[in-house]
Parts: C-alpha cells; sequence; structure tokens
C-alpha cells in the first residue's frame, strides 16, 4: 500500500532588484533581516550578476543606467 500526504503550498512572492557591486552585501543582509521569520518558506536569495544595462528613453548604459 501507499502513504497519503497533504501537501499544503505557501503562496509565493518574487522579488528583483539590482544593485550596484558595492551594494549587494548590504542589500543581502536587508532582504535576510526583513523576510525571516525562522519558519519553512522564508524564501531564498539568488545573487546574480548583470552583464550589461541600458536604459531604452536615454541611451544610458552600465552604472548610468542603473
Amino acid at each position: 500500500g501507499g502513504d497519503e500526504y497533504f501537501v499544503s503550498f505557501l503562496p509565493k512572492v518574487k522579488i528583483k532588484t539590482v544593485v550596484d557591486d558595492a551594494q549587494v552585501e548590504r542589500a543581502v543582509e536587508a532582504i535576510q533581516k526583513a523576510a525571516h521569520t525562522g519558519k519553512i518558506g522564508d524564501g531564498k536569495i539568488f545573487v546574480t550578476a548583470v552583464d550589461q544595462v541600458v536604459r531604452i528613453r536615454t541611451g544610458e548604459s552600465g552604472e548610468q543606467a542603473i
């Protein structure tokens, strides 16, 4: 025989932000502090590099576009 399981899915929120390299550590710490409850579902933080940014309206690129 098989076992029955009840799975309760928690609502999810996805937040994306782009910050200057010098601000990454502070941003991660702030998100951790704000999101931490100590319960399952607190979430995860993924840090990835952004290779290029271009502001369409002005044509600015790089840090000026952030």
